[in-house]
């Protein structure tokens, strides 16, 4: 659809605009034109690759257990919330009780996702699904909004009115409808569309961008084309956010409806092919510590000690224990153990002691996807 369209709303002035008669789903402008349907295959193509390559890992756990911490700090810092992966793998394991605010806000947003995941296996994707995510990223009740907010326009800082409170749960009721009714419609299309509506709605006093966004992957698993969390989307979004918020601002202001989809669906196929190759390097490393550990100290080899550490990249005595592994001076014994031999790093951390895997954490940071081998 070109900028000259008939259906476009006027351009928002430093001025605030409110967005009362937000039109309802679906657009009615022709979605599904050559080249979207065309970024559609090449998205589920690398969605398909990686469900397969997600399934070569012996423990799932050891794959939804670190992509999506590295998904939550994404997401979070499109949000302007920062914190780092270091902070959140230390904590997460303790719960998030000792963490800064930022960080603690990070945690939760892993839970939300987590949760919203296993949610889908009780119920389908719908409003009350948002509505849990929200109160889960910020730790307290929050419901739908029953007052009218305004917002800063994305990128000039304008003030904007996002739709009255009284329109909310009827457009969030099209919302849900639209996700669940438009079969005919490639479900990254609806995605795409929805998350744009979902914004565009803005049904949370604050947080929509980020339950956006889960929903978003939810979405994904709900219709099949993802088998766990481990997309990382909110990485390629914030790799492009200059352009993820000027698309979703023309969406919203113009109802120009193709660049939006084009640019989700596209950044849906970059995240799939990032979180493949990251994957198949977590893999990789897996099998090198494996095989180092077999080689440097064959008494301690054993399975479930090596996918722990995985599982679990900054490790504690306690998590040994609750994993079934060993009792407690056993547990201290192999974790000592192994930074004795260079697979991990013992570090103290106030009043505990974590054995770190830096090989494992410095992959998960890096844009890379090269682990640092162990020397023969």
């Amino acid at each position: 659809m070109s900028t000259s369209s008939a259906h476009m709303r006027h351009q928002p002035s430093h001025k605030a605009v409110a967005f009362e008669g937000l039109p309802r789903l679906p657009p009615q402008e022709d979605v599904e034109n050559r080249s979207i349907l065309k970024a559609c295959i090449d998205a589920r193509v690398a969605l398909a690759e990686l469900n397969m390559t997600a399934r070569m890992v012996s423990n799932p756990a050891i794959l939804t257990n670190t992509l999506p911490m590295l998904e939550a700090l994404a997401s979070s810092q499109l949000d302007n919330v920062s914190t780092t992966a270091d902070r959140l793998f230390r904590l997460g394991g303790n719960s998030g009780r000792a963490a800064d605010a930022a960080t603690g806000e990070t945690l939760r947003y892993h839970m939300a996702l987590m949760q919203g995941f296993d949610s889908l296996g009780e119920r389908p994707l719908t409003a009350v699904t948002a509505v849990d995510v929200c109160r889960t990223i910020y730790g307290f009740e929050r419901n739908i909004r029953t007052l009218p907010v305004t917002f800063p326009w994305r990128q000039t800082g304008a003030l904007a009115h996002t739709p009255g409170s009284e329109l909310v749960r009827d457009l969030l009721t099209n919302w849900q409808t639209s996700l669940h009714d438009e079969i005919g419609t490639d479900p990254l299309i609806r995605m795409a569309i929805g998350h744009a509506h979902f914004e565009a709605i803005q049904p949370f006093s604050d947080g929509n961008g980020r339950t956006g966004r889960i929903l978003s992957q939810l979405y994904l698993a709900e219709q099949r084309l993802l088998e766990w969390p481990v997309l990382a989307l909110s990485r390629a979004l914030l790799s492009n956010r200059e352009e993820y918020c000027r698309q979703l601002n023309n969406v919203t202001a113009y109802g120009v409806w193709e660049p939006w989809i084009l640019s989700v669906v596209k950044a849906v196929n970059e995240a799939a092919r990032w979180s493949t190759a990251k994957i198949l390097a977590i893999r990789s490393l897996l099998l090198d510590t494996t095989r180092h550990v077999q080689r440097r100290a064959p008494s301690l080899y054993c399975r479930e000690l090596i996918e722990l550490i995985f599982v679990k990249p900054c490790c504690r005595i306690a998590d040994v224990v609750d994993a079934g592994v060993a009792k407690r001076q056993t547990a201290s014994e192999y974790l000592s153990a192994l930074a004795d031999i260079g697979v991990l790093d013992k570090v103290t951390a106030g009043r505990e002691r974590l054995f770190i895997h830096a090989r494992l954490m410095a992959l998960l940071e890096s844009e890379q996807h090269v682990a640092i081998g162990y020397e023969s």
